[in-house]
């Protein structure tokens, strides 16, 4: 039976080449049988970094973390006008080029090959960077002049790109000292033109903080000379020029890798981003930000309908699951089809997938952007996940000056960022945690919809949601031999007091300062043995200096000295 199925697909094959001039296949492998590689020596495939993620969300290594059995993959590559593109370990399966119908039926000959599938024509790859302005790169404007009185007293000088950072109070995390510093993100589109010169790029340059780059279209180790819509994307999160403009996550370090061929539309840019997204986790990416959505392609026949974008179907969807699976938190554009009067108003692939976080847009006062794709909530989750600021969003334009553009393309790096900046605050959560905490701040959370999802994410309130949860996960630890902790110690923003209540009764905790004026006042029912956490809501606005917490409960009194 299989032999005859190869047969007629080899037909099927030989008919695509001959009059559609299909020229790139994924093959699809039966096993692993006979890899080299085993499941309890992992670091010969993968880094300390990709071992140390899954370690540390006690995530275990499987069967898809093995790499595809080297004697099958030199096997195609010993089939005469074959060229072997990129491989998928997840799928087991590998991209090739040829358009030769022998080649095609010697690989179909072959034991351990499952499969052999078209995925896109023979198309030649030009691309000079020139702007493309459609549903799905969206739109860029014209330049903005700088902004400098917008900084006021913040640690970064935000120019332009305030309100945005701000709708999400994400200068609270910059203010702190979180701006995306050690964590790794993989940006994921169609290019970075003029990226090594572009001057709002200039700190990340020279810092070193591009860790590597690829382009899985043209298989080179350049991405510098494709489209720029890579380079606006990266700019909102990386971009550095104060006064003009301020990405979200300006300190982080970044993988650039090309999968999109902005000249033509075919599922091959699912298997490249897969294959992207595969060697991001084996070098120990933390995040994905891809900006990219796949529904309607140049062959029809290859189009995902409205019922097959359900979180469980489109390849690019699977992978980028299974990128989260592996400890990656992954953003992904929800789509520019909102107006659209069809199904294709709903949100492409991979933001359907269920652990992808799909970030829909809004204006910088907080409006729905009418172009942003709605939901449906695939897989059970809810779609699209949150809403940034996508109309009208701060950007770096070729030349390195602040410009403007609308698209959901735009939305989901500053959510990203942003993001980072969160997890770099709270390291010890999984990636799952960081996302539940960022959907928990977010406007709409209690009365999700399918336009905004669960709202405008508010990284001020997400960071005290992860401060409570830290407490308790840690409050043993941090009261030690004591009954009450006041941390942190100093403080800057924030004050807060852990409390394991030494008797049963009426509790007061009051805050001086150094000269014996109550600051606020504390008033509570307490339990002895239980613990309790309160929060000084003044501390934030205090002057430098030093201050007295007193906690009496008619039995007991401790007066803590601390300094902010």
């Amino acid at each position: 039976m299989r032999r005859v199925l190869l047969l007629m697909g080899i037909l099927f094959f030989a008919t695509l080449s001959s009059t559609a001039q299909y020229s790139r296949y994924v093959v699809k492998f039966t096993d692993k049988k006979n890899t080299p590689h085993s499941l309890s020596n992992p670091s010969s495939y993968l880094s300390a970094k990709a071992i140390a993620r899954r370690a540390k969300q006690n995530i275990s290594i499987d069967s898809t973390d093995l790499p595809i059995t080297p004697a099958y993959l030199d096997s195609i590559r010993s089939v005469p006008n074959v060229t072997v593109l990129n491989v998928s370990k997840w799928f087991n399966q590998v991209l090739v080029k040829t358009t030769d119908p022998a080649a095609l039926v010697k690989i179909n000959s072959f034991p351990f090959v499952k499969t052999a599938a078209p995925i896109a024509l023979n198309v030649d790859n030009i691309d000079k960077g020139q702007p493309i302005t459609n549903e799905k790169y969206g739109v860029v404007g014209n330049e903005l002049i700088g902004m400098n009185g917008l900084n006021g007293t913040h640690s970064l000088s935000y120019g332009n790109s305030y309100n945005q950072i701000h709708l999400h109070e994400g200068e609270y995390l910059h203010d702190l000292g979180f701006t995306g510093k050690g964590i790794t993100i993989a940006i994921l589109d169609g290019g970075f033109f003029g990226y090594k010169t572009n001057v709002a790029m200039d700190s990340v340059r020279s810092q070193n903080r591009i860790l590597g780059v690829w382009d899985y279209v043209a298989n080179e180790e350049s991405v510098n000379e494709d489209h720029p819509h890579g380079l606006y994307c990266f700019s909102i999160i990386a971009g550095n020029k104060p006064g003009s403009l301020m990405g979200s996550a300006p300190h982080a370090s970044f993988y650039l890798f090309r999968t999109e061929d902005v000249n033509s539309e075919y599922p091959v840019e699912e298997q490249n981003w897969v294959a992207a997204a595969e060697y991001a986790d084996s070098v120990g990416v933390d995040m994905i930000s891809s900006s990219l959505g796949y529904y309607d392609f140049d062959d029809a026949s290859f189009n995902h309908s409205y019922a097959q974008r359900n979180g469980n179907t489109a390849l690019v969807t699977l992978g980028a699951d299974l990128a989260a699976k592996k400890g990656i938190i992954v953003t992904n554009s929800a789509g520019n089809s909102g107006n659209a009067t069809n199904d294709t108003k709903y949100i492409a692939c991979p933001a359907d997938g269920d652990s992808v976080v799909a970030v829909g847009a809004v204006t910088q006062a907080g409006i729905r952007a009418k172009f942003s794709s709605w939901g449906p909530n695939g897989a059970g989750a809810r779609k699209p996940n949150i809403v940034s600021v996508g109309q009208a969003t701060v950007l770096a334009n070729t030349a390195g000056n602040a410009s403007s553009g609308n698209g959901t393309s735009f939305s989901n790096p500053l959510a990203c960022g942003l993001i980072a900046c969160l997890w770099q605050a709270y390291p010890e959560f999984t990636n799952m945690e960081i996302i539940n905490a960022v959907q928990k701040s977010s406007s709409t959370y209690t009365s999700p919809n399918d336009s905004l999802g669960y709202g405008i994410p508010n990284f001020r309130k997400a960071y005290e949601y992860l401060a409570a949860e830290r407490l308790k996960k840690n409050q043993d630890a941090i009261l030690g031999s004591n009954w009450i902790k006041i941390y942190p110690v100093p403080f800057k923003q924030s004050l807060s007091a852990l409390l394991k209540a030494p008797n049963t009764g009426k509790a007061t905790l009051r805050l001086f300062n150094s000269s014996g004026q109550l600051i606020e006042l504390k008033q509570l029912d307490v339990q002895a043995g239980s613990t309790y956490t309160l929060s000084f809501g003044a501390a934030a606005k205090l002057s430098a200096g030093v201050y007295i917490v007193e906690y009496r409960d008619g039995t007991s009194t401790q007066r803590i000295t601390i300094q902010k």
